[in-house]
């Protein structure tokens, strides 16, 4: 209603009434969501129309729809979790609606559209006009969708990390548990090594030595125990991940495959790897591209002991976490885990921005860089030779530079004081009324039954308000008694 006023004054147009404006206002408003509802819609065809409005048909657990099924997806920590939201990603897939039919739409419209559907109930949506119906819940696939896909990497991250930790605790109960033998086993060899040294020079009482000492039968038992006890003293988490691999084949082919992954060149590999796992072939043990140099797996993968399928198969499924984690790979259809590319700036937007003062050209700004490091490094040799390095001094080719102490003023803290005084009086509740102007997070409280917004935002915002004003009662009162 603001930029109404603005608009009509900077027109010259005479402002009618407030009521007038209000629904003048409220009619663009209205006007606007239409057009953009109606924008969306003519991009479906009959197909895709008819799979959304199912979405308010039954699910197959019998108490719910398809649609709040649907939206009902959180990060899991295992497999079981992990399948429930696969069978999400998949019954999305099917759908069959592309990104593609939101392209165009103010992102601010889409959340709003996105948040009237987690918000409404399947009888709110049977209740409401056509295309607005099916504008809610195209934006809710095409976004839950990406939602989704994200919530199946973060899960298998939590997976992976889990059974890296149940590994290494693995790895450290062993060894807690050899500890006894292992100082037995010691002890046994001390008492040994002492008799024999002490009997050292007389070839003929070495034998008597041996039997004095633990006899040459528990000098065998000695060495078969000393022999036992190396592999759990020198095991490692490594020795024990290839038994997660009955975990990872739970989920990981339907995890390839429901996943749009994608990847750079140097990724490549990798993704040919997990390919391999998604069509169920023939796993080649020798072929370890995927793996970085010196890898840890690729030292546990040569160990005669270790099972090479199990093994090649976790080692994949770690790599993608890591891969994930670096942007390596991505998904084609994600919010967190999607291309960085497609978040910067174009090439050519950022030519005709004007305060970009950023050279676009990467060769130049290299050599810029090394003009100014070699200028920095002269002014130093400069100072180091005049006795002029300001806080440092160099020792034996090393720069050592005195640590900076704090000269706080006195002064400051009345500054800051006085600050404070200068600002004017505000209540809480005007605060945060400006705040859900600008961000409108009151559209979030709404009736638990029905849906419906909150009407009354005074209301609302006092009664919120209230928590917080027993928290600094309660804190201010603890710091006076303290």
């Amino acid at each position: 209603m603001r930029a109404f006023v603005e608009e009509c004054r900077a027109r010259q147009i005479i402002l009618p009434g407030v009521t007038t404006i209000e629904r003048l206002c409220a009619d663009a408003l209205v006007a606007a969501e239409r057009r953009i509802e109606n924008r969306i819609v003519a991009r479906l065809d009959s197909r895709i129309r008819r799979r959304l409005d199912d979405l308010l048909g039954e699910a197959a657990n019998g108490w719910q729809s398809v649609f709040l099924w649907l939206r009902g997806f959180e990060v899991g920590k295992n497999t079981a979790d992990m399948n429930r939201l696969l069978d999400r990603v998949e019954a999305l897939k099917a759908i069959g609606l592309q990104p593609d039919v939101l392209d165009g739409i103010p992102p601010h419209r889409i959340k709003i559209l996105r948040r009237q559907g987690e918000r409404y109930f399947t009888g709110n949506l049977q209740d409401i006009s056509s295309n607005r119906r099916l504008a809610i819940l195209a934006t809710c696939v095409v976004e839950w969708a990406a939602s989704v896909a994200d919530t199946v990497v973060e899960t298998h991250d939590r997976i992976v990390g889990k059974t890296w930790r149940e590994a290494k605790k693995i790895s450290a109960l062993h060894f807690e548990q050899a500890q006894a033998d292992i100082a037995s086993t010691l002890v046994g060899f001390q008492s040994l090594g002492t008799t024999l040294l002490m009997a050292r020079g007389d070839e003929a009482a070495l034998g008597g030595a041996v039997d004095a000492s633990c006899s040459w039968d528990g000098l065998e038992t000695l060495v078969a125990m000393a022999t036992q006890l190396i592999k759990p003293a020198m095991a490692e988490p490594m020795d024990h991940i290839e038994k997660a691999v009955h975990s990872f084949k739970l989920y990981s082919k339907r995890m390839l495959s429901a996943l749009d992954i994608r990847g750079s060149t140097v990724a490549q590999p990798l993704l040919d790897a997990a390919a391999i796992i998604r069509k169920g072939a023939d796993i080649p043990v020798k072929s370890r591209a995927f793996l970085p140099a010196r890898s840890k797996w690729d030292k546990q993968l040569r160990k005669s002991e270790t099972n090479e399928d199990r093994l090649w198969i976790v080692a994949v499924m770690f790599r993608l976490q890591e891969a994930f984690r670096s942007n390596d790979i991505w998904l084609d259809h994600a919010r967190r885990y999607a291309d960085d590319r497609k978040v910067l700036v174009p090439l050519e937007t950022a030519k005709a921005m004007p305060g970009l003062e950023l050279p676009l050209d990467p060769r130049v700004w290299i050599e810029d860089r090394k003009r100014r490091l070699q200028s920095g490094l002269e002014r130093l040799a400069e100072a180091v030779r005049d006795g002029t390095l300001p806080n440092g001094i160099i020792e034996d080719g090393q720069l050592r530079v005195d640590r900076l102490k704090a000269d706080v003023p006195e002064e400051a803290a009345d500054l800051v004081l006085d600050l404070y005084r200068r600002l004017p009086p505000a209540k809480i509740t005007d605060i945060l009324q400006d705040v859900a102007e600008a961000t409108g997070f009151t559209e979030a409280f709404t009736y638990l039954r029905t849906g419906a917004p909150c009407k009354d935002i005074i209301g609302l915002l006092t009664v919120r308000d209230r928590p917080a004003k027993a928290l600094w009662r309660d804190t201010d009162a603890a710091c006076y008694a303290a």
